[in-house]
């Protein structure tokens, strides 16, 4: 018989892949995608993280997807898929949802945006991208409804950060006071017709999610753009890890982290954004017996007392050193300049205070329950 020969994954790159390296940036494979996780030359993930929550940032966020559900039976698909109440959108309004198994736990969490009277577009995350075209396609078959899959169709850029409005506004003759945040709009970017503008983000910041044509020279050219136009503003390239200290400090969830196939709803503590009136969602029943029978965990924040940076995956421990839960996500926060985490705890230890040990190096060290998010950005005067 032949040899069979080992398949090497396939990795993926985005229309602004040689930008990234041009820039001198620090390349890594993400999800099957070889992405930008910080630009030293710029200061790396702390000064990215700063800029962002000081001045503005902008991210390559073009390995997340896109699916577009339009047809008279859009809404009726996207209630039925999806845990949020989608029939309370406004044409031009988003809203965060998730897309859920039969039992209850994640398949995906998702923006869902209503851009026209029958027509949605559900942004999804790089690494669930077939899943969940799949399971969309799959779970809609029943309804009048066109299921496309425009992943490959965008470079999506976010520009994030207290300037972001200012930055943008430069490049646009969009009125971007008018467009509340999430909320999206339509217009000219960049000499670019008919760009959608979404004011929505990852980092905890306002900002802005714009979607342009994939090609390489249009993408080169907006992201030149927006660093040249930004100049004023101190705005710097981003890069994943500052995407990920950003949105630990917000205590925005990642899947396969805070949330995925084990963890349902309310042990997520995302119960605000599950509308269990809707008449009927796949996870629906599930999730009620789920309520019924009581949380066995809960996700709660933690601040390292002890000197030690939490990493995710590390094992959770009570006074006696038994385990009793482990970190979903940890890091030192920059902006905060705290050590930091989210973890999954019984019910008992999640009570602000907690004093409870997170197992480094083999060696329990003290962290206290605190309340999230960690960073609220200020509210405008």
């Amino acid at each position: 018989m032949p040899a069979v020969q080992a398949t090497t994954p396939i990795i993926r790159k985005t229309a602004l892949y040689n930008t990234h390296r041009q820039m001198g940036a620090k390349m890594v494979e993400f999800n099957g995608w070889e992405m930008p996780v910080e630009y030293p030359s710029v200061g790396g993930i702390i000064a990215e993280h700063n800029a962002v929550r000081t001045g503005v940032g902008i991210f390559d966020v073009s390995h997340m997807g896109d699916i577009r559900v339009a047809g008279s039976g859009a809404l009726a698909a996207v209630q039925h898929i999806s845990m949020n109440d989608a029939s309370r959108l406004a044409i031009g309004q988003a809203q965060y949802s998730a897309l859920l198994y039969p039992q209850g736990t994640f398949v995906d969490d998702v923006i869902v945006h209503r851009l026209g009277q029958d027509e949605y577009l559900l942004v999804i995350n790089a690494g669930t991208r077939e899943k969940d075209f799949s399971w969309v396609r799959d779970h809609t078959r029943d309804f009048d409804c066109e299921v496309e899959n425009l992943s490959d169709d965008f470079t999506q850029i976010a520009i994030q950060g207290p300037k972001a409005v200012d930055l943008l506004q430069k490049l646009t003759v969009a009125d971007l006071s008018a467009v509340r945040f999430y909320w999206v709009t339509r217009g000219g970017v960049c000499g670019l017709k008919n760009i959608l503008i979404a004011r929505t983000g990852y980092t905890g910041e306002d900002g802005f999610e714009i979607y342009i044509p994939s090609d390489e020279d249009t993408s080169a050219m907006v992201w030149n753009q927006l660093l040249q136009a930004g100049r004023e503003f101190g705005v710097i390239p981003c890069g994943l890890g500052a995407r990920n200290t950003l949105r630990l400090e917000a205590k925005l969830a990642l899947y396969g982290h805070e949330i995925s196939d084990t963890i349902n709803v309310w042990e997520a503590s995302l119960d605000r954004f599950c509308k269990m009136e809707k008449q009927e969602f796949i996870g629906r029943d599930a999730l009620e017996k789920a309520k019924s029978g009581g949380v066995r965990r809960t996700l709660v924040g933690l601040e390292m007392i002890e000197r030690g940076i939490a990493r995710d995956g590390y094992r959770v421990l009570d006074e006696a050193e038994a385990e009793i839960g482990y970190l979903t996500s940890g890091s030192y926060a920059p902006f905060l300049k705290k050590n930091i985490g989210l973890a999954y705890v019984p019910p008992g230890f999640s009570n602000v205070g907690t004093v409870i040990n997170v197992e480094i190096r083999n060696q329990p060290v003290k962290a206290k329950v605190v309340p999230t998010p960690f960073y609220k950005r200020p509210k405008k005067v």
